[in-house]
């Protein structure tokens, strides 16, 4: 009896770590499309049921870290890529591992696209979906330990 507690507590406690992960909340390191290459890392927050993202880290050996977003048409125009907040607005859909509603900005060429965040592999990666309209692109983030 005491060991079917016992695996019980521990089965209830191994449970929720999966489940916490699979929140797009955290680290993440976004990749090039093309050559797959680490590109830069992105720490998404939570403050009442909305998600926030921002470049934490470039990592690419040529990327200068005091680029600016010289493309960006919004308040962003200008400013540091480095530190800058590039997803905004997400909120979870009711009943499901899926985030949208908010926006997702592409620094290099200033165009902001609807963003749809979705956890895989148990958390282990976010596929993050930009478009505009039925036109988009995704790509495939991996979270960082």
């Amino acid at each position: 009896m005491l060991r079917q507690c016992l695996a019980g507590i521990v089965l209830m406690f191994s449970a929720g770590a999966c489940f916490a992960q699979m929140t797009p909340v955290g680290t993440w390191q976004t990749l090039d499309d093309k050559t797959k290459e680490a590109k830069s890392e992105v720490q998404i927050t939570e403050a009442s049921g909305v998600l926030n993202g921002k470049i934490t880290k470039l990592l690419r050996k040529e990327a200068k870290q005091d680029l600016v977003c010289d493309e960006c048409t919004d308040d962003r125009k200008g400013k540091p890529v480095l530190g800058m907040e590039i997803l905004r607005g997400v909120k979870k859909v009711d009943g499901k591992d899926i985030w949208e509603d908010g926006k997702v900005l592409d620094p290099e060429n200033g165009k902001t696209y609807a963003a749809k965040l979705t956890p895989i592999e148990g958390g282990k990666k976010l596929e993050m979906r930009g478009s505009i309209g039925p036109f988009g692109r995704t790509q495939t983030w991996v979270r960082v330990q």
